[in-house]
């Protein structure tokens, strides 16, 4: 029975070197950035949705970020309750 198996350390240093060498390999590579890109169709739809947006609405959408980044917005809960309350009872209704 052989209980000192020298070829077992000389595994080990071999996963060690690949480890290594897959390190050097990836630092000496340029790194890619990543790109986003947005198609021409898709530039169109976005200048569509712009000119059709409501004045108004823009300016509440305005006023409530400003509210919440300041942190003064304040949700009423009897009105949230009203809006939800159709959506659970679509539950119990089945």
């Amino acid at each position: 029975m052989k209980i000192n198996d020298t070829g077992r350390i000389g595994a080990i240093n071999n996963y060690q070197r690949q480890i290594e060498s897959q390190h050097k390999d990836s630092d000496n590579k340029t790194r890619r950035k990543d790109e986003v890109s947005i198609s021409t169709e898709g530039m169109e739809l976005l200048k569509a949705q712009e000119s059709t947006q409501d004045p108004a609405r823009a300016g509440r959408i305005e006023e409530l970020k400003s509210q919440v980044s300041s942190g003064t917005y304040h949700v009423d809960a009897g009105k949230l309750a009203d809006k939800l309350l159709p959506y659970f009872k679509s539950f119990t209704d089945k």
